[in-house]
């Protein structure tokens, strides 16, 4: 048997891989790019939630970010003060501390509120729900009440209460937002804490027909707005809304003469 060309086709073999394996060497010695240690770093001091609340990916991408001064050091809402100023530290860079952002469940109507048009038995999930029937509850507007801000939430500061709306604990929450992304009504809005007074509700129908379905509908009387000097509040689509700019973050209702009870005072005590 010839095994000349035997040999010759594992010597062409192996000088073809030596040949590239030599240019992958060198291409990577080449066109390595060098990562900032203080990259890792900073994802050490980083909560390791990935929840995208700094707008980005995750935390190395956040971490990665803040080196290149994309954005500020500041940039997770989740972390603790103390992580915030030694990653200020690292970047050589002063904290500019900005005001806490908390999510605000913008409805009521809860089991004592709302009427129930039917009883519901399907998936039990809020976005479920929204897409085969729009559930048990007559108000096309409110709440679902099956939890889905629950699961999303990662730091247990939102929970669903005895009237079956979520409740947040805005000791525990952080601001990411992750509530309010997966509400498919878009009854959760995150807004600083300094905001205090709120419409909770979120029905645009005529006023008769909201309080056909929950007792503490806002029913677009104006009341709020004839009461209030400052300009905060309007009427909207039949639905009452605050311009916080205009009204500030006092805790003092615009009027007590609500026929519903829409508008309420929130977050005492909770400005930090």
């Amino acid at each position: 048997m010839d095994y000349t060309s035997v040999i010759y086709a594992v010597l062409s073999m192996g000088g073809i891989g030596l040949f590239f394996a030599i240019m992958l060497a060198l291409a990577d010695k080449k066109l390595k790019v060098e990562e900032d240690p203080r990259v890792a770093q900073i994802e050490e001091l980083l909560p390791g939630a990935n929840c995208g609340a700094c707008g980005l990916p995750g935390c190395a991408a956040c971490a990665d970010a803040m080196v290149k001064g994309d954005v500020l050091a500041t940039a997770c809402p989740v972390c603790s003060e103390e992580s915030q100023h030694s990653i200020a530290k690292l970047l050589g860079v002063e904290v500019e501390k900005g005001e806490r952002n908390v999510a605000v469940v913008l409805c009521q109507g809860g089991h004592s509120n709302v009427v129930q048009r039917a009883d519901y038995e399907g998936v039990a999930t809020c976005l479920g729900i929204s897409l085969v029937s729009g559930g048990d509850k007559a108000c096309e507007y409110g709440c679902l009440g099956k939890g889905d801000c629950v699961e999303a939430c990662q730091f247990d500061a939102i929970y669903i209460g005895e009237e079956g709306l979520p409740i947040v604990d805005r000791e525990k929450c952080t601001g990411c937002g992750a509530c309010a992304t997966v509400c498919p009504r878009n009854i959760i809005e995150m807004h600083p804490v300094s905001h205090h007074v709120f419409v909770l509700c979120k029905n645009h129908d005529k006023g008769a027909d909201a309080r056909k379905v929950c007792k503490t509908a806002c029913i677009g009387c104006s009341i709020c707005v004839k009461n209030d000097a400052s300009g905060g509040f309007k009427i909207d689509n039949f639905l009452a809304t605050v311009d916080h700019e205009k009204y500030g973050s006092t805790m003092e209702l615009p009027t007590d003469k609500c026929p519903t009870n829409a508008i309420v005072a929130v977050g005492y005590n909770d400005e930090k």
